[in-house]
């Protein structure tokens, strides 16, 4: 499990944090100068050069929204002015792509940062332009919402897969739908039927929690605090639950660590946003006490499993149940070892996690028991004093990517392997580049006094 150290601070990793930049921001020019867009979106390297993986386009927004990102951070304007240009020149399909579930990922990481500094003061106000953005957010989360399955208790976003599949990752999605409700949007379906935004958002946040996270009270055999699946199935028929599953993971039985990042993630999030909703907008879906108990106990079993199951340093391997780690004896009570010869680690897991570990953190400091505050914000920190530094910060300039041995799908196999060894290692993915940035920016702005970083602020 995760070695606490309690004794860290912000400011102590203040020294990495300005590397970070510095290397993030090569990273990011290297990409634009020399990256073929004939390919398609950039999702993760090969010997480490960023190149495609048709699936689905779901990592755009991470490319643009990481130069926007950059420029939050430094204030150098040629990332501003390429995100803004990429965001006017490249994104208006992801807008209306009605076949992912990921328009939290590529619009809010895109139009919803933009949005957001101008909000801050950041870049200078102009009122078209606003608009511009503000029309993007609000489609995106009807789009968005519209990928929907109705079951007993609700319903979900659906992913990719069908009607039948609900992901867990999708909970970072629930942004562009609770951001368009910010912005006053109405969504409306046959015969001008009005479908509240928020509602369908709280019911997806909802249906991940009561069927992706397991609490430890026998649904199966495998039933652990805090363990998610990956994919959990229905019947489409009548809506309900049928089994757990699992994409890009093991098995549905085991953990799949980024989805569980996801998890960590994403209802940490939305216990922040639930604060500045007022009660009358609730009547349908229950009291905010009841929302807020549900979306706080998928939030800490989450976090819990993430700390009993990882090694000592906080970078987690890419799923708890491999198989592959029984040949690694005891690896939770050391660092986790990238360059072993049995399963690989999932570097990106670690940088979405310590996002969800050091939200929760402070939404408990604020709002509830200042003891588990600390543990988990001071888990986030110990996550990221690992992730930001080698062997996981990349440090050479000839490689695009920025924090090495990230995963993509272990099971297809198409993470790469070096010449010599036998499991994936020293690449990047544009997600755990993007989320790595993110969680910099947040703990930066933490040190520096300023706004604090949510989702939410570009809608306010």
């Amino acid at each position: 499990m995760i070695k606490i150290n309690y004794s860290l601070t912000p400011e102590d990793l203040s020294k990495k944090l300005q590397e970070f930049w510095e290397l993030s921001g090569q990273k990011i020019l290297s990409i634009e100068h020399n990256y073929d867009v004939s390919q398609g979106s950039p999702v993760f390297t090969v010997k480490g050069k960023y190149t495609t993986r048709g699936w689905t386009e779901w990592t755009q927004g991470f490319q643009f929204g990481s130069a926007i990102l950059q420029f939050d951070a430094t204030g150098d304007p040629r990332f501003l002015e390429s995100g803004r240009k990429n965001t006017l020149n490249v994104m208006a399909p992801h807008i209306s792509h009605i076949g992912v579930h990921d328009h939290g990922f590529n619009n809010v990481s895109t139009y919803g940062n933009l949005l957001r500094l101008m909000k801050e003061g950041k870049i200078e106000a102009n009122e078209w332009e606003k608009n511009f953005y503000e029309l993007a957010l609000k489609i995106s989360g009807a789009v968005q919402a519209s990928r929907w399955t109705s079951i007993p208790s609700g319903g979900f976003i659906h992913s990719f897969n069908g009607s039948h599949s609900l992901f867990v990752d999708t909970i970072r999605s629930c942004r562009a739908l609770v951001i368009s409700h910010l912005l006053g949007h109405v969504f409306q379906a046959e015969n001008d039927v009005r479908i509240n935004l928020l509602e369908r958002a709280l019911q997806h946040i909802k249906a991940t929690a009561d069927y992706s996270v397991f609490y430890g009270e026998g649904r199966d055999t495998y039933d652990l605090w805090g363990r998610t699946a990956h994919e959990s199935v229905f019947n489409t028929k009548d809506g309900n639950f049928r089994c757990p599953n699992s994409q890009q993971g093991y098995t549905g039985f085991s953990t799949w660590t980024r989805g569980l990042a996801w998890a960590m993630c994403g209802f940490s999030e939305e216990l922040e946003l639930l604060e500045l909703i007022d009660e009358k907008e609730l009547e349908n879906l229950g009291s905010k006490a009841s929302l807020r108990a549900m979306m706080l106990k998928a939030a800490t079993a989450t976090c819990d499993f993430y700390i009993e199951h990882t090694p000592a340093d906080g970078i987690p391997y890419w799923d708890t149940g491999a198989p592959g780690l029984s040949q690694l004896g005891d690896y939770l009570d050391r660092p986790a070892q990238p360059d072993n010869d049995f399963e690989p680690v999932d570097s990106s897991a670690a940088a979405i996690g310590a996002q969800g570990l050091l939200r929760l953190g402070h939404y408990l400091r604020n709002y509830g028991d200042s003891e588990l505050a600390e543990k988990y914000w001071q888990t986030g920190l110990t996550v990221l004093d690992s992730l930001f530094q080698t062997p996981y910060l990349s440090t050479d300039h000839e490689h695009q990517g920025l924090i090495l041995h990230s995963i993509y799908h272990r099971p297809n196999g198409w993470d790469y392997i070096p010449e010599g060894k036998k499991i994936p290692s020293g690449e990047s993915s544009m997600w755990g580049d993007y989320h790595a940035r993110e969680v910099a920016l947040y703990l930066q702005k933490v040190i520096n006094n300023e706004p604090y970083y949510s989702f939410y602020n570009c809608a306010r």
